[in-house]
């Protein structure tokens, strides 16, 4: 049976640098569980118990393949790595939490604090290079969750990741929102001297307090402009993603990060239209509820006004833009602040032809 709540029953008090506290079931699920009182006070004692929040774990995996092909005509690039599965910067509207369930885990809580590594990416990698016939295309790292959230500070996948493109001289794109990716400019600063690197950086909101409980484990809006400064001084073609933009809460702000990122040094600019798929929506719905109840409904009404009265489209063409007047009239906003800010809308076009496989560097290992 399929149990996909709209809301929890009693909605779980807010855990301080976690998106959502609610370990919601998810739509693979066989069981449904609840509270029960035994009759020994148990529920009030649970109420009056100060508990800890919930620590991050980290599941490593070892992983058959690393390389994900793209379907998509929405989509610019045409392959993609993500080192990890689930992130700990806990960003509410992640259209990936919904993956988790694959994994039997919640999309809730589960999703930001039980990270999957695939902590063999690299060797995967080099074997995917060096098959014969492979040919290089658009890459993307960090397409569904973050590749530099706070585990790869210690487990370094990302790192041997970039090091293998190096070493194979593969072009390749990075979308992050953390500042840990200037840890690596050793490497991808000489690959975007050659064309063959370029870093997109996730910008939401310019306001503290709102990004707090947004992305709670997300590098600060300040230093996340810093990392485009300090990316954009190293050579790096690097542009600025301002998504998800959602009605009546980081909308108003669109023009202004698109400013202040041109500022730091961002030379391109995308943008994409909140999405709710799966357990997402009821996980946003109970996040608005939770920390603006005074806009919910209206943000709510919004949102579907953009998708064809439905809290998600999951429709190619649309499901990144989203439909209707109001879709309209953000676009044409977000056009006229690139075109007044000089920010191209395209992706950098990145060099393929440099591609040398890693068996071609080993003498004889090629013959075979």
């Amino acid at each position: 049976m399929q149990i996909l709540p709209a809301q929890p029953a009693e909605a779980p008090a807010p855990l301080k640098g976690r998106g959502t506290a609610w370990a919601l079931q998810h739509r693979f699920s066989t069981d449904l569980r609840e509270a029960f009182d035994d009759g020994w006070g148990t529920l009030e004692q649970q109420v009056n118990e100060q508990t800890l929040g919930p620590q991050t774990q980290i599941i490593e995996e070892q992983v058959r393949s690393i390389l994900a092909e793209n379907d998509s005509p929405d989509i610019g690039f045409d392959l993609s790595i993500n080192p990890y599965r689930g992130c700990e910067h806990g960003c509410i509207y992640c259209y990936a939490r919904p993956t988790h369930s694959y994994l039997n885990l919640s999309p809730g809580l589960d999703f930001e604090t039980r990270i999957v590594a695939k902590v063999n990416a690299a060797e995967r990698l080099r074997e995917a290079f060096a098959r014969r016939g492979y040919q290089p295309k658009m890459l993307n790292i960090g397409s569904v969750t973050d590749a530099y959230q706070p585990a790869e500070r210690r487990l370094r996948i990302t790192r041997g990741v970039l090091e293998v493109m190096a070493e194979c001289r593969h072009a390749f794109s990075i979308i992050t929102k953390a500042s840990l990716v200037e840890r690596d400019l050793d490497l991808i600063a000489p690959m975007a001297a050659d064309g063959l690197a370029a870093v997109y950086v996730s910008i939401t909101t310019l306001d503290p307090a709102l990004a707090r409980v947004l992305e709670p484990r997300a590098a600060a809006p300040a230093r996340r402009l810093q990392t485009i400064e300090r990316l954009a001084r190293a050579g790096v073609p690097v542009g600025v993603s301002v998504s998800p933009v959602i009605p009546f809460l980081n909308e108003p702000e669109l023009e202004r990060v698109l400013e202040a990122a041109a500022g730091c040094g961002a030379q391109r600019a995308f943008s994409i239209v909140l999405r709710l798929p799966w357990e997402l929506s009821p996980l946003f719905r109970q996040w608005l509820e939770q920390h603006y109840p005074e806009r919910a409904a209206r943000v709510m009404a919004r949102v579907q006004e953009m998708r064809g009265g439905r809290d998600n489209d999951p429709n190619f063409g649309s499901r990144m833009t989203g439909q209707g007047v109001w879709a309209q009239l953000l676009r044409q906003r977000f056009h006229k602040a690139c075109e007044r800010l000089g920010l191209n809308r395209e992706r950098v076009a990145l060099h393929l032809s440099a591609f040398r496989p890693p068996a071609a560097q080993s003498g004889q290992a090629r013959l075979f």
